[in-house]
């Protein structure tokens, strides 16, 4: 039953009148106890237009509901249109989840970039595996990397009226010859201009680049960093960090793409260079600036920088630092384990290989408490053809295929990372049921240090499919 509902205790100009095609806003779920759900919002519903003005996306959403007067068209999941007047708090969310947060078309990458982990992908896998998004609102909202090739007129102007800050840029090398070589697009190599742009308008960036051997290392990499770092002045900091990423290659790759594995003396000799810059830097403007992703220790076989190194980890979402930082939960959450435990138990914990003697000293923790035995797998990825592999990489043929003649226990503990979000997906495709009849186990999934720790231990259930 849909209701008007009073709230309250000018409108803006931030979101044009669309004339494009717009979807409506599907919703997925409302919150408890919140204003949609006492007006009557129910999953399946959608949104037209909030004062007259068509969402494109959860950015305008976002802006819309801020007003204190809001007269909403819906389209009910009955196909019958509804329109609904709130008067409420400037501050108060309506509580409604959408199904998707772009509303229009996403915009797809327009590069062809060979070290693009999109295109080292077997084909006939789900659709949105293929996806090459490279769309500045994804950006804006979950921290994901796009490249400015593909941006409009109305697209930069929309930035800078909004202020979407930061976004996440992909920049890989400042040089222009080397930047469009590397994107394989003509128009890549304004992106000194482009980022210029950003500091007039005070928008920030968080930036990085994927190291590709023979390609954009050695000078051409200490420029890039250096270029960008001159974005960061006490005055203004518009490139926030800069995160260096290993590249990354699969055995699905186009044949003759000019790319090169990292190999352990390639990834102690780039931590060597980037860290004597990390102390320039820090001495000339306060801050490392740029950070080396976990994979690069790991493949080099050393040890992990220390957590105050990595400040205020500014790229943990890009794989900087996250090792580390979780290491530091998983120590925190051992130091007052149980002495034993009333019901024995054995079970395995799975992750890739890469991280796997990083994990080593938890699992003897562990091990330690009376009738508790946790066998620690850190597998290669047969899939990808890498021996050397993260754990969110790691599929279910993987583990098929590493663990089928292994003692598993009871079960198999498996990180979340390794599934598509709320869902019970490997990235090839593969579901849990699947993989649990093959192995002849149950499989349990893992999220944060807390989950992981009291899982194994036995103190809580993880999540089952």
């Amino acid at each position: 039953m849909w209701q008007e509902i009073n709230y309250k205790e000018d409108s803006n100009d931030l979101i044009p009148n669309i004339t494009y095609k717009i979807n409506p806003a599907k919703i997925e779920s409302i919150e408890a106890n919140s204003i949609a759900q006492e007006i009557g919002f129910e999953s399946g519903d959608s949104i037209i237009s909030i004062n007259g003005k068509k969402p494109r996306d959860l950015i305008d959403y976002q802006i819309l509901i801020s007003e204190e007067i809001l007269d909403i068209s819906v389209l009910d999941k009955n196909h019958q249109v509804h329109n609904i007047s709130i008067e409420k708090d400037q501050d108060l969310n309506l509580g409604i989840n959408f199904k998707d947060a772009l509303f229009d078309s996403i915009k797809q990458c327009n590069n062809r970039c060979p070290f693009c982990f999109i295109d080292q992908q077997p084909s006939g896998k789900r659709t949105s595996l293929y996806v090459k998004d490279d769309d500045y609102r994804l950006s804006f909202l979950y921290g994901s990397y796009l490249t400015l090739t593909n941006l409009k007129k109305e697209d930069w102007k929309r930035i800078s009226t909004q202020k979407l800050s930061p976004l996440f840029i992909s920049v890989h090398a400042t040089d222009p010859d080397t930047r469009k070589k590397l994107l394989k697009n003509k128009n890549a190599g304004a992106i000194l201009d482009q980022i210029s742009w950003f500091e007039k308008n005070s928008i920030q960036i968080h930036a990085q680049i994927v190291v590709c051997p023979d390609i954009n290392d050695g000078e051409i990499l200490v420029k890039s960093i250096l270029e960008l770092a001159k974005f960061y002045k006490k005055t203004s900091q518009t490139v926030l960090s800069v995160a260096i990423v290993p590249v990354g290659l699969t055995k699905f790759r186009p044949e003759n793409d000019g790319l090169k594995s990292i190999t352990k003396e390639y990834a102690i000799k780039t931590i060597k260079q980037v860290e004597q810059i990390q102390a320039s830097l820090q001495k000339k403007i306060g801050t490392r600036f740029c950070w080396l992703a976990d994979e690069w220790y790991l493949i080099a076989g050393l040890e992990l920088p220390s957590y105050q190194t990595y400040e205020n980890m500014p790229q943990e979402s890009n794989g900087v630092g996250s090792i580390r930082n979780f290491l530091k939960k998983l120590t925190y959450k051992t130091k007052n384990l149980p002495k034993k435990i009333k019901k024995h138990r054995k079970v395995s914990w799975i992750v890739g290989k890469l991280v796997y003697e990083s994990l080593i000293p938890t699992v003897d923790k562990l091990n330690k408490i009376d009738g508790l035995t946790i066998n620690l797998y850190g597998l290669p990825s047969i899939y990808w053809g890498q021996e050397q592999v993260v754990t969110g990489l790691l599929t279910g043929e993987d583990l098929i295929s590493g663990l089928r003649y292994q003692d598993l226990g009871e079960g198999i503990f498996v990180p979340s990372i390794m599934l598509k979000l709320n869902s019970d997906l490997f990235l090839d495709d593969k579901k849990i049921s699947e993989v649990e009849e093959r192995l002849k186990t149950k499989i349990h999934v893992l999220d944060d240090a807390d989950d992981i720790i009291n899982s194994l231990i036995g103190i809580s259930s993880s999540k089952k499919f």
